[in-house]
């Protein structure tokens, strides 16, 4: 009888370990219709570049105004392959004679250098009329050249990985029971 408890304890945590260990919760992502509806504003720039500094600078001032109707997204280059590539074939596609940073990216148009006498009125002047511009149809001038890294496949384990091991547990469970129970039936 004691040996039932134990099969019963030992088929219970088989089948219920593996729903609730792996059971996968849903992730609740809540957005507002501003952020969904934000320009994206793309950002290259280099660690030290005072005219990089000269711009984040000016992009933060212009957060409590303007911060609602863009995201800045910063690609740096000076210390990152990757987005130098990136840059560089941004650049070329656009035909942009960007050899040095800041370049600063905004719908169809593009800025060089920063300067916030003459770029910062042309550059928030973009962002109102991208704004004004229905979210499917406004033009990301960077989205076509982003190449994810290549990386290595995450094995996942789905429910059928779960199914065939609880039946090999099962099975193997099976098989140690009726060995006790042949060697306790030859033993008396």
């Amino acid at each position: 009888m004691k040996s039932i408890k134990y099969l019963v304890l030992l088929f219970a945590i088989v089948f219920l370990f593996p729903i609730i260990a792996f059971a996968e919760g849903e992730e609740e992502v809540t957005t507002t219709e501003e952020q969904d509806n934000r320009v994206i504003v793309y950002f290259f720039h280099g660690d030290g570049c005072p005219h990089c500094e000269e711009a984040r600078t000016w992009f933060n001032s212009i957060q409590e105004e303007y911060g609602w109707k863009f995201k800045l997204v910063e690609y740096e280059v000076w210390n990152d392959e990757s987005n130098a590539a990136l840059m560089t074939r941004v650049s070329d596609a656009r035909k942009d004679d960007a050899t040095g940073v800041p370049y600063i990216l905004c719908g169809d148009k593009s800025w060089v250098g920063f300067s916030d006498t003459t770029m910062a009125t042309e550059i928030t002047a973009q962002i109102d009329m991208m704004y004004d511009i229905p979210v499917e149809e406004r033009i990301d001038p960077v989205a076509d050249y982003i190449q994810e890294p290549e990386k290595e496949e995450e094995k996942t384990n789905t429910a059928s990985d779960y199914i065939s091991l609880l039946i090999i547990l099962v099975v193997a469970g099976g098989i140690g029971f009726g060995i006790y129970k042949a060697r306790k039936t030859t033993s008396e």
